[in-house]
């Protein structure tokens, strides 16, 4: 009797990793700037429109993505850093999120009253205990139409965009900035996308080529430290002259609740994947102003939200208030941000894919 031959096993992607030092390349271009926006849902309003009144006060009529020489982003930071990646202004991103946020993410009911909304989120969280909250077709049919079938490769900003797989393993999707890099090219900037913005909870796994992949802010939803490393990584460059904007999507607050410090469990710490991205961004900034210096590295992002935060998927709040709390930290921060954008940067040279040229 014939048995058929057991499935072939997929390739990891730590399978290929080098075992020595990546060979640098030469940085003949003075500073390097680099731009890392946070994962937030439709919180990502507040970089988008953060980054289109720099636009309107700052750039001259360029976009803001010209301006760096790296863009990481994570889940709806990644979505914003692949638009400025070709070209998008962060003004018509803005309005992707202005536009279609509501079909992406459809509006509840919001009460004023806050132990009726407590009680709301504690019946949306029961209902989602064993399934996703939304379908992605609005998302993907959104970002279709602003990627089409334009490839990693296509990018002209070295890009870095966290995910991970059903393996359990990190993922970062990067463009062919180093002659090592020779596959993410090939994939589709909706895939990864949709890769990077699979959060758990709110939409399924998604299915990218061989193998699934779930958000990459459950481990680095602030991604400022993958851009950098990757940076020092690839490039002959003093780390003193690397210039760092770290862009966040206002993060929650959080203290240890009574429920939490005396009796635990699942329900008291519902919200700890929130409390996780908060210290994993402090972490991330710790670690990169150390690197460089926190003089070499700012931080835009709203003051912690405590006593009413809005929530990953609240279009109708994010909508209403972040442009206003954008203008203000534009305001605030005027004189080193109009720093960042004082000089175009040119795209960089491909070693692979559609933009490499011998």
């Amino acid at each position: 009797m014939q048995h058929e031959a057991p499935p072939k096993p997929r390739s990891r992607r730590s399978e290929g990793t080098r075992p020595d030092l990546r060979p640098p390349l030469p940085w003949h271009s003075g500073d390097m700037r680099i731009l890392s926006i946070d994962g937030g849902g439709i919180r990502g309003i507040l970089p988008a429109a953060v980054l289109a009144h720099c636009e309107d006060r700052f750039c001259n009529g360029r976009p803001a993505g010209e301006f760096f020489d790296y863009l990481a982003g994570t889940s709806t930071g990644g979505i914003i850093a692949l638009g400025l990646s070709i070209g998008l202004s962060a003004k018509d991103i803005l309005s992707i999120y202005m536009d279609h946020g509501a079909e992406i993410f459809p509006p509840r009911r919001h009460y004023r009253n806050r132990t009726i909304r407590k009680l709301q989120s504690a019946w949306h969280f029961l209902r989602n205990l064993n399934q996703y909250k939304y379908e992605r077709e609005a998302l993907r049919r959104n970002l279709a139409a602003t990627f089409g079938e334009r490839l990693l490769g296509d990018a002209e900003r070295r890009l870095v965009i966290p995910s991970f797989d059903e393996y359990n393993e990190v993922h970062l999707f990067k463009t062919p900035h180093h002659p090592d890099y020779q596959r993410d090219w090939k994939e589709r900037m909706i895939d990864v996308a949709l890769s990077t913005s699979a959060a758990p909870t709110f939409f399924s796994t998604y299915r990218n080529g061989d193998r699934h992949f779930a958000d990459g802010g459950v481990w680095a939803n602030n991604p400022v430290m993958t851009a950098l490393v990757d940076a020092l990584a690839c490039h002959e460059i003093d780390r003193r002259n690397v210039q760092v904007l770290s862009l966040g999507c206002i993060e929650s607050d959080f203290a240890f609740s009574e429920g939490q410090i005396s009796k635990g469990g699942l329900w008291h710490w519902k919200e700890i994947i929130s409390s996780a991205m908060r210290l994993q961004s402090q972490n991330a900034l710790g670690q990169a102003g150390l690197l460089l210096g926190r003089d070499h590295l700012r931080r835009i992002d709203g003051a912690p939200m405590t006593d009413d935060p809005i929530v990953l998927d609240d279009y109708q709040r994010a909508a209403a208030e972040l442009p206003a709390i954008a203008r203000r930290l534009v305001d605030d921060n005027s004189e080193r941000l109009a720093h960042f954008f004082s000089q175009p940067r040119p795209p960089f040279d491909a070693f692979h894919g559609p933009r490499h040229t011998d």
